[in-house]
């Protein structure tokens, strides 16, 4: 459906593939800067999730090698399930609602991370209330919220203007 020039399906699609690169940087950020002890990161929250959820861990903790690492595929299903969703999201609700693109979308992953890790998280008891999680959980969240909202913000906003310029 177009408004005013813009195509909502051409912004979810540019969005989810924002989101996918955004992603990467996301998990790039957290091995740089783990927001978690490898204890509490054992049963990390999108496995606490989960199972809070009924999901049994033998599939929350189900792993695929590469180059000798077992890296947890559920894990990150989850988190680029995220991330392109709210780089759908965002793309389409940022043109009609301009404001959520305060920053380069800096802003929105701030409130996203406050959202979710200080408030809903807690809340459900997949992770610790925010005044127990450790500093450096809180700068790790927060940052590579932050730097995966605007990656998201800039991918996006670049293919629409690739894609509205071959319109032309």
């Amino acid at each position: 459906m177009k408004k005013n020039n813009f195509d909502v399906k051409d912004a979810i699609i540019a969005g989810s593939i924002a989101g996918v690169f955004s992603c990467v940087v996301k998990l790039g950020w957290e091995n740089l800067f783990p927001p978690r002890t490898p204890e509490r990161d054992a049963t990390n929250p999108p496995q606490q999730f989960l199972q809070q959820l009924g999901v049994p861990s033998k599939f929350t903790h189900a792993t695929y090698t590469y180059s000798g690492h077992k890296l947890p595929w559920v894990s990150f299903l989850l988190h680029f399930g995220f991330s392109t969703s709210f780089g759908a999201f965002y793309t389409v609700a940022g043109h009609y609602l301009p404001l959520l693109k305060l920053g380069q979308g800096t802003f929105f992953g701030a409130g996203v991370w406050a959202a979710a890790h200080l408030i809903a998280l807690p809340e459900f008891g997949t992770v610790p209330a925010a005044k127990d999680q450790p500093l450096e959980e809180h700068l790790s969240e927060l940052f590579g919220h932050v730097s995966w909202m605007w990656v998201t913000h800039v991918v996006a906003e670049e293919l629409l203007a690739e894609n509205n310029q071959r319109q032309k």
